[in-house]
């Protein structure tokens, strides 16, 4: 008599269910990552144009509005919209904040459409990072969290 070898039913169903099970688990853990990975690079690239707006701020005495020459994010140091897969990067004068709004597709679920923001404190001029739309858990470490901008 020959003796049968392989797998029996029972036991592929048990590894498909324990795949089924861990991926359950990955997948989303995976998606949080990469959008904790795209904040980083956003604060990344707003932190090389910050350098810029604080000799602008130096210069002038007040803070680039984005609306003229001289004035806008390209011009103090921010790549092109184009050039950046993620978002755009904008100055809103009243209030002193460099945001980067994330585009609304090509970029993570998590970020979509949502912006994060360095805001100059007005008297002691230092940076602060938040957003007012993602959630703390998926910004980069020196970030703040949710707040009323």
């Amino acid at each position: 008599m020959k003796k049968q070898q392989g797998f029996t039913l029972i036991e592929l169903m048990i590894v498909v269910a324990v795949i089924g099970v861990l991926s359950a688990i990955a997948i989303p853990q995976y998606q949080k990552y990469v959008a904790k990975a795209e904040a980083a690079s956003a604060l990344a690239t707003m932190t090389g144009v910050k350098t810029n707006v604080e000799a602008y701020i130096v210069e002038t005495g007040a803070f680039p509005d984005d609306s003229t020459d001289g004035q806008t994010a390209q011009d103090l140091g921010a790549p092109e919209d184009a050039d950046l897969p993620l978002g755009a990067i904008s100055f809103v004068k009243a209030t002193g904040h460099l945001d980067f709004l994330f585009k609304t597709s090509g970029v993570n679920k998590l970020l979509q459409g949502k912006t994060l923001s360095l805001v100059r404190h007005a008297t002691s001029g230092a940076w602060i990072c938040n957003s007012k739309d993602i959630e703390k858990s998926l910004l980069p470490k020196n970030c703040s969290g949710k707040t009323a901008l």
